[in-house]
């Protein structure tokens, strides 16, 4: 039986096996689909295969046996579907090594390339040119996609309604429910915008500030983000949807998010290179904070919540740099500054 645009047989690719990758291919194989399942190291491939486990970076999940790991990125050759899910500063590199061009890319990194100032749309097309990119994002922690609780996302195809009409069955499940863009560059910067901020939340969290404060910085922190999306030719109603609005609202309040955590422990008085040095939570934001600042700069573009997470993780003190953000000038709220 056919499904539209997808036959029932065909099998997804997932470059990527950390535990957002992990999470897709056990969310993709939930109906009998057979993903292969590309890591770079050779343990968790093995225990993959071998346990059904993601030991190193999703512990709690068994995983489906349709699901098998490769460390080769030939076995992906003649998968027409593929979902990247590399850390963000690696995206290129990885692409570089497909043995073929997939019909459908779907981008799931969230982040700025440090250097080139490149979404990653911009990166997956120098690496992988033909392939036709989309980009999934939204309010989605791991181990809750894992788990099979319900989760909804944006799924911005450059392609328009043609790619999605292919691509939203392949992706669709009757607890993980995509929702259509086209706005590709949008959905992008709310993935890489709402990283940086919740490192700001965590901090705010770690230095024991209250819930007001939390509030209010998600609140500020969204305008930032209209700010620069609307920069960059994103569309506000996007930024509004899941990928923006939605994903920075999940990733601001709770301890499960990477980049939240890592802020807390910032605000706490860890080091910044201590908490990165741990291969196993990397925290997107810390990547993409610079890159921010500096475009945002560039540009004009005001954006101190930003400046204020680069400024922490360069090693400033929090607690002096919430005080230097509290001190600005008042303005209206709906001013282009802050």
């Amino acid at each position: 039986m056919k499904r539209d645009g997808m036959s029932e047989g065909e099998t997804i690719g997932v470059i990527g096996a950390g535990a957002w990758g992990t999470a897709l291919a056990q969310m993709l194989a939930s109906d009998g689909r057979h993903v292969v399942l590309w890591a770079f190291e050779a343990d968790v491939v093995e225990a993959i295969n071998t346990d059904r486990r993601n030991p190193l970076y999703l512990p709690g999940a068994a995983l489906h046996k349709t699901i098998r790991a490769t460390g080769d990125m030939a076995d992906l050759a003649g998968i027409d579907t593929i979902l990247a899910v590399t850390p963000a500063q690696v995206l290129g590199k990885v692409l570089s090594g497909l043995t073929h061009t997939p019909r459908d890319l779907v981008l799931c990194s969230k982040g700025i390339e440090a250097g080139t100032e490149r979404l990653m749309n911009d990166v997956a097309r120098d690496a992988a040119p033909g392939a036709q990119i989309a980009v999934l994002s939204g309010p989605t922690f791991a181990h809750e996609v894992a788990a099979g609780l319900p989760t909804a996302v944006t799924l911005a195809c450059e392609g328009g309604v043609e790619q999605w009409d292919r691509l939203s069955p392949a992706i669709a499940r009757p607890a993980f429910r995509p929702y259509f863009s086209d706005d590709v560059t949008g959905a992008e910067i709310g993935g890489s915008i709402k990283n940086v901020l919740a490192i700001a939340c965590g901090v705010v969290d770690g230095l024991d500030l209250g819930q007001n404060a939390r509030a209010a910085l998600i609140a500020r922190g969204y305008a930032e983000m209209l700010r620069f999306g609307g920069e960059l030719g994103a569309r506000a109603e996007t930024l509004a949807g899941l990928c923006g609005l939605g994903d920075l609202v999940l990733t601001c309040s709770s301890t499960s998010s990477r980049n939240f955590s890592l802020g807390k422990a910032l605000g706490e008085g860890k080091s910044a290179v201590e908490l990165m040095a741990d291969r196993t939570t990397v925290a997107e934001g810390a990547h993409t904070a610079p890159v921010l600042a500096e475009l945002a700069h560039k540009r004009g573009i005001a954006m101190p919540i930003v400046d204020a997470v680069t400024a922490i993780l360069s090693g400033a003190s929090p607690r002096e740099v919430v005080a230097a953000l509290l001190a600005r000038p008042l303005k209206a709220e709906q001013s282009g500054g802050q």
